[in-house]
C-alpha cells in the first residue's frame, strides 16, 4: 500500500508540474510570438499588452474561486475541467483571425489556467503533507515554473520561426489530452468537508476593479491621464476595491479571509509573488521588444538570449527547495528576491551602442534570484496554513502572483510609452508632436519605424529616427529601474514579515491552525 501511496504522490506531482508548466509558459512563450502575431492580425501596441494581460486577468480574477470550487466538487475533478478548458481555448488562440478574437481566447484560456493554478498546489499538499519530502517537491515544482517562465521565449521562438505563431498554442493539445488523461488514471481524489460557498459579491467586486485598473492603465497614454474617462475609472476601480475589502469583511464565507493577513508570514509570501511576478515576470515582454524590434534579433534568436535566466532558474530552483530543511525560509526568499532585483538594475543603462551583451550579466544574476525565490514562494504560501484549506491558500499565492503580472504589464507598458515618447518629443525640438512621438515609439515596439518615418517630412526623418530610438531606450531603462526597485522593496518587506514560527514545517495536525482562527477580522460596524 505504501507503494501504491509513493507512486501515486509522484505521479500527482509530475501531473502538476506538466500543467503548471503549461500554463505558465502560456505567460512567457507568447512573448517572442507577438512580433508576429502583430504582423498577421495587425492591432496596436494596446493589443500586444492585452494578449499578455487578458490571459493574466482572467487567472487573477477567478483563481481564489476556483481553489473553493475545487475543495467542494473534488480537487482532481475540478484540475480536469481547467485542462480541458485550457486545451479547447489554446486551439482558439490559434484560429484567431483578428486580435479581438485572440484576446477574448486568451481570457478563456485564462479561465482554464486559474483553475489548474489553483488546484495545484492543493493536489502537491495533499500527497506531500509536511518536511523536508514537501521541501524536494516544492523544489521541483518551483524548477517547472521558473524554467516556464525562462524558457518559453526561447520555446516561443522556435515554434514561431519554425511553425508559425500558431504553434504556441496548438502545442498545448496534445500536451492537455496527455495530461487530463495521467490526472484520471492516476490521481487521487481530495476535498474539503467543511468547504466554504462561493462569494460571489467578492468575485464581482474584485475582478470588475482589478479589470477597470487594468484597462485605465493600458488606456492612459491615448486618452490623457487627466481625461473624464480614465480618472472614472480608476474612481470606479478604487470604489469596487473598496466595496471587495467590505463584503469580505462583512460576509460569512468570504473568498479572501482577510483574517489570514494578520499572520506577518502570510502577508510576506503574497507580498512576495506580487513583487516578483510585477517586476521580472512583467518586464518580459518589453525586454522581447528590445532584442526583437530594436535589435533586430529573430523569435528564436532572441529567445536564446535568455537562456542565462533558463540556466539559473533550473539549478537554483532545486537547491532552493531542499535548502528549506536547514535555511530559515526568510533568508532564501529576500535572497531570491534581491538578486532578480539587482538583476533588473544590472540590465537598465541601454544605450544605441549597447548590444544584448549589456543584459547578460543582469540576465544571469536575476536567473539565479528566480530560481532561489520560486520555490520559497511555493512552499511558504502553503505551509502558514491548515492542510485542509490548501486550496484557498495556493488560490491567494496565485492570485497575488497574476494580479502582479497583469497590472506590472499594464503599468510598465504606460510609463514606457509616456516616459518614451516625452524623451522623444524633446530630443526631436520640434519635430514631431507629442501624439506622433508616441507613435514612433509605439512603432519603434512593433519593427515599424521605417514605416512610421515615411509619414514624416523627408527632412525631418534622420532626427525624428534618432529621437525615438533613444525615447524607446530611456522607457525602457526607466522601467527596468522601477521594477529592479519594486523588487528590491519585496526584499525588504518579505524578510521583515516573515517568521519561522509562523511555518508548519511538520505533519499535519502539528498545531498550526490556532493562531489562523483565531484572528478574525471583526465584521465591519
Amino acid at each position: 500500500m505504501a507503494g501504491v501511496q509513493t507512486n501515486r504522490k509522484w505521479w500527482t506531482l509530475g501531473a502538476v508540474c506538466v500543467a503548471t508548466f503549461m500554463l505558465l509558459l502560456d505567460i512567457t512563450v507568447v512573448n517572442t510570438a507577438l512580433p508576429k502575431i502583430q504582423q498577421d492580425l495587425g492591432g496596436s501596441f494596446s493589443d500586444l499588452q492585452w494578449v499578455i494581460d487578458a490571459y493574466a486577468l482572467s487567472l487573477a480574477a477567478l483563481v481564489l474561486t476556483a481553489g473553493s470550487l475545487a475543495d467542494r466538487l473534488g480537487r482532481r475533478r475540478v484540475f480536469v475541467a481547467g485542462l480541458a478548458i485550457f486545451s479547447v481555448a489554446s486551439l482558439l488562440c490559434a484560429l484567431a483571425p483578428d486580435p479581438t478574437f485572440l484576446n477574448l481566447a486568451r481570457g478563456l484560456q485564462g479561465v482554464g489556467g486559474a483553475i489548474m493554478f489553483a488546484v495545484s498546489l492543493a493536489l502537491v499538499a495533499q500527497e506531500f503533507p509536511g518536511g523536508p519530502e514537501r521541501g524536494m517537491a516544492m523544489g521541483i515544482y518551483g524548477a517547472s515554473i521558473g524554467v516556464a517562465v525562462a524558457v518559453g521565449p526561447l520555446i516561443g521562438g522556435v515554434l514561431t520561426d519554425g511553425l508559425g505563431w500558431q504553434s504556441v498554442f496548438l502545442v498545448n493539445v496534445p500536451v492537455g489530452i496527455a495530461t487530463i488523461a495521467v490526472t484520471y488514471w492516476k490521481l487521487h481524489e481530495s476535498r474539503d468537508p467543511n468547504a466554504s460557498r462561493i462569494d460571489w459579491g467578492g468575485v464581482v467586486t474584485f475582478s470588475t476593479a482589478l479589470l477597470l485598473l487594468v484597462f485605465a492603465l493600458v488606456r492612459g497614454n491615448d486618452k490623457g491621464w487627466g481625461s473624464t474617462e480614465i480618472v472614472s475609472l480608476l474612481a470606479i476601480a478604487a470604489v469596487l476595491m473598496a466595496a471587495f475589502v467590505t463584503i469580505e469583511r462583512r460576509v460569512a464565507e468570504p473568498m479572501l479571509p482577510l483574517g489570514l493577513f494578520r499572520r506577518g508570514a502570510f502577508t510576506g509570501v503574497q507580498l512576495a509573488a506580487f513583487a516578483i511576478s510585477a517586476s521580472m515576470f512583467s518586464l518580459f515582454l518589453y525586454l522581447t521588444l528590445y532584442l526583437q524590434d530594436f535589435l533586430g534579433y529573430s523569435a528564436i534568436g532572441a529567445g536564446l538570449r535568455y537562456l542565462p535566466i533558463t540556466v539559473g532558474a533550473f539549478i537554483l530552483a532545486p537547491i532552493s527547495g531542499m535548502a528549506l530543511a536547514k535555511v530559515q525560509a526568510r533568508f532564501l526568499m529576500a535572497a531570491g528576491l534581491g538578486l532578480a532585483g539587482i538583476g533588473l538594475l544590472l540590465m537598465g543603462g541601454l544605450e544605441l551602442a549597447s548590444g544584448w551583451t549589456a543584459l547578460l550579466l543582469g540576465f544571469i544574476v536575476a536567473g539565479i534570484g528566480v530560481g532561489l525565490v520560486n520555490p520559497v514562494i511555493a512552499d511558504v504560501a502553503l505551509s502558514v496554513v491548515p492542510k485542509e484549506r490548501s486550496g484557498m491558500a495556493a488560490g491567494i499565492n496565485d492570485t497575488f502572483r497574476q494580479v502582479g503580472v497583469a497590472v506590472g504589464t499594464a503599468a510598465w507598458g504606460a510609463i514606457f510609452l509616456g516616459v518614451g515618447a516625452s524623451r522623444t518629443e524633446s530630443l526631436a525640438g520640434g519635430a514631431v508632436s507629442h501624439d506622433q512621438a508616441r507613435g514612433l515609439v509605439e512603432a519603434a515596439s512593433s519593427g515599424a519605424l521605417p514605416q512610421a518615418l515615411h509619414a514624416l517630412p523627408a527632412g525631418a526623418r534622420d532626427a525624428a529616427r534618432h529621437a525615438t530610438e533613444e525615447g524607446f531606450l530611456h522607457g525602457l531603462n526607466e522601467i527596468l529601474m522601477l521594477g529592479g526597485i519594486l523588487c528590491l522593496v519585496g526584499t525588504g518587506l518579505a524578510f521583515w514579515l516573515v517568521r519561522e514560527k509562523e511555518i508548519d514545517r511538520g505533519e499535519v495536525g502539528a498545531g498550526s491552525d490556532a493562531p489562523l482562527e483565531a484572528a478574525p477580522v471583526p465584521a465591519a460596524s
